[in-house]
């Protein structure tokens, strides 16, 4: 029979960390935090996460809120918006480092849910992340992640654009002077 003192040593004291080689959708045991639910559909909660991703680069752009209102509430895109070639590549490259070729964008264009004029809409980027995160649900939580939401999906201040507003919003503080945008 073995020893408490083996007994201690093989018990994780934290069991509810994950392995490194945790595959999928394992690393997030809380049932709230999953990015798609239980059919397979795109979360409410990841749904949440791509409109404001969405909304940072479509036209028209969102309805402007406060620097101060931005670290609490995320952006909505208005009825109707669609990311133009400009806002597809900025998102591109703040998501992956480089906009996308030629041929991905063809590609978008034909399977994807696009305007007349070709701009991709909220349901063509929904559908984009409904097929990432089937397939490789880590590459879309690297994707949630370089916008500046953490595993439990809260938006939290890592990029260095946030960073720079919330300094900004302090400055503003200090010295006295109204913040707008």
């Amino acid at each position: 029979m073995p020893s408490p003192q083996d007994l201690e040593r093989v018990q994780s004291p934290r069991p509810e960390t994950p392995e490194p080689s945790s595959r999928q959708g394992r690393r997030n045991m809380e049932r709230d935090v999953q990015l798609l639910d239980d059919d397979g559909a795109i979360s409410a909660q990841l749904e949440r996460c791509l409109k404001h991703i969405f909304a940072k680069y479509c036209m028209p752009a969102p309805e402007p809120i406060s620097a101060i209102d931005r670290k609490v509430a995320l952006l909505h895109p208005p009825e109707g918006a669609f990311l133009d070639q400009k806002g597809l590549d900025v998102w591109a490259r703040d998501t992956n480092g480089a906009p996308f070729s030629a041929e991905t964008k063809e590609e978008l264009q034909e399977f994807l849910d696009v305007t007349d004029d070709g701009g991709l809409t909220f349901k063509g980027f929904l559908q984009i992340y409904q097929l990432q995160t089937e397939n490789d649900e880590e590459e879309t939580w690297r994707d949630l992640s370089s916008h500046g939401f953490d595993r439990k999906l809260r938006l939290v201040a890592t990029r260095r654009e946030d960073i720079d507003d919330e300094t900004a919003v302090s400055s503003a503080k200090t010295n006295g002077i109204q913040a707008s945008s």
